[in-house]
């Protein structure tokens, strides 16, 4: 596992995660790239944590990361629950908007990975509006699993900086871990479903329901079909999880006393 020597890193549910503000995350990660030392970047969220305790490949490319965020607020919550002082979410579609800015900023370069050709092609043009000057040095769609180190060589020959890889889980996390060595970047962060909303074709919950933990609830909303159950047996898994260790640390304290 790969220790972050520079952020506070607890250990929440078996999972390690590092507590920072989301300015702290920009400024830590700028440092990294003018330094030239290569950043394996991941969020977590209730569905990842909850997934990670029976995949073992997922649990390995998530521990590997240099800097692991707590992205949903449901995280956030459980582990004040248990004790832990967690300042803020860093969640990932605003770490990525962050991140644009600073490369604007730094004259970093960025490459796009991830989504449909339209999608990733239509966030390249928003963040070029929302950020002018901004260097993308290319962008491809997901869809490219028949020849993954062609992918990996043309992403290599871009020269970018930063890699935001638009993929679902765990298959981002999986790719970024496999060819991490080989990618030629200084940055890559898995960004799940990042440039549908950069793009415009899925909208973000209210600010009110980012707050309270309840975007999966929104999410729901937008897509009933696909998404009622996969949250439904994620957060009961998650809340039994929570009251489990909550119990423990109980009797734990009540035997030792």
């Amino acid at each position: 596992m790969s220790m972050n020597k520079n952020m506070n890193r607890i250990n929440f549910l078996d999972c390690p995660m590092d507590v920072s503000t989301m300015k702290e995350t920009v400024e830590h990660i700028e440092n990294r790239i003018r330094q030239k030392i290569f950043t394996q970047h991941v969020v977590v969220n209730v569905a990842k944590l909850v997934n990670m305790r029976k995949d073992t490949v997922l649990r390995d490319s998530v521990e590997t990361c240099d800097i692991i965020n707590i992205d949903g607020m449901g995280v956030v919550l459980g582990a004040r629950f248990l004790g832990h002082q967690i300042p803020e979410r860093v969640a990932g579609v605003d770490l990525f908007h962050q991140l644009l800015a600073m490369c604007n900023k730094n004259d970093f370069s960025v490459f796009l990975l991830g989504a449909t050709d339209d999608v990733v092609a239509k966030t390249s043009e928003v963040a070029q509006q929302l950020y002018p000057g901004i260097s993308i040095v290319g962008h491809h769609h997901g869809y490219f699993w028949d020849d993954e180190s062609a992918m990996v060589e043309k992403i290599r020959k871009s020269g970018a900086q930063l890699l935001f890889v638009a993929i679902t889980s765990p298959n981002k996390e999986n790719f970024i871990n496999r060819w991490r060595e080989q990618l030629g970047v200084d940055f890559v962060m898995g960004v799940g479903g990042t440039f549908d909303v950069v793009a415009g074709k899925v909208k973000r919950a209210p600010k009110w329901m980012q707050q309270y933990g309840l975007e999966w609830l929104y999410r729901v909303f937008q897509e009933p079909g696909r998404m009622w159950k996969r949250y439904l047996t994620t957060n009961l898994k998650f809340a039994m999880l929570l009251i489990k260790e909550k119990l423990k640390r109980i009797f734990g304290k009540i035997r030792s006393a």
